[in-house]
This record gives C-alpha cells, structure tokens and sequence, in this order.
C-alpha cells in the first residue's frame, strides 16, 4: 500500500511540475507576442501619421494652387475695375514662422505647418494649436536648422 501512496504523489508532483513548466513557456511566448504586437502597432502608427501628414500638406498645396489659379484672374478684373481694391485684406491664407516668443518650441521641426485658414493658425497635425511648453515630443528635425 505504501508503494501505491509514493506512486500516487509521484504522479501528482509530476504533473505539477509539467503545469508549471507549460504555464511558464505559455507565458513567456505570450510576452513574445505581445512585443510583436506592440511592435507591429507602432509601425502602424508611424505610416498612418506620416501619411496624414503628407496628405493634409498636399491638400493645403492644393488649395494654394486653386487659390492663386483661379482667384487671382478675379482679383485682377476687380483690381482694374475698382481702385480702392487693394485696401481690401484678401488674404486668406499666410505663413507664420515659429519665433522665440511664438511656438518657440517648432522652431526647426520638419512638422510645423505654421499656415493661417480663417484667422486661426494650424501649427502642425499632432499638435494643431502647438504645444504649451517650451519642447515637443513630436519634434523632428527639418535638416534646415536657420533659426
């Protein structure tokens, strides 16, 4: 009888060991595969900005583009027609260079968009409104660094 009992535990502390031992090689591919995933997400994330970013400059362009092809024909017409035009601010569009006192810290980023629609002034996409302290997270460097 006693054979059996050792037998018994035997088995059993067999198996907990071979739990353990599943269990700990389940986790450890798991931690693999998360760092995959994480990888894999921020690679993600890096294409889908960068191609925000490419395509919200191009339709800015674009408008430019429209603006300056057919706006600026009309704005001759009235200009011919009405001497006074010009007191008119047309401007609807105008760059802003980031300055010391004013987003100090785009100064130099590839990101800074720095284009004013409507009055209001689009610093870059990940941060439309600019940042409120004096670095930036997202900052890159536009290789031209005349500041």
């Amino acid at each position: 009888m006693e054979d059996w009992s050792k037998d018994f535990f035997g088995v059993m502390e067999n198996a907990v060991s071979e739990v353990e031992h599943f269990f700990s090689e389940m986790g450890e591919e798991f931690v693999e595969m998360l760092d995959v995933l994480a990888k894999m997400s921020e690679e993600f994330t890096e294409q889908v900005q960068n191609n925000l970013i490419n395509d919200i400059d191009g339709y800015f362009n674009e408008f430019d583009g429209l603006f300056n092809e057919f706006l600026e024909p009309i704005i001759e017409i009235c200009r011919d027609f009405d001497p006074e035009f010009d007191e008119i601010d047309l401007s609807m569009v105008t760059y802003v260079d980031p300055s010391p006192t004013q987003q100090p810290a785009c100064r130099g980023c590839r990101n800074y968009h720095g284009q004013v629609y409507g009055g209001n002034l689009l610093v870059c996409a990940m941060h439309p409104t600019g940042v409120e302290s004096e670095s930036c997270a997202d900052w890159e460097t536009d290789g031209d660094m005349n500041f």
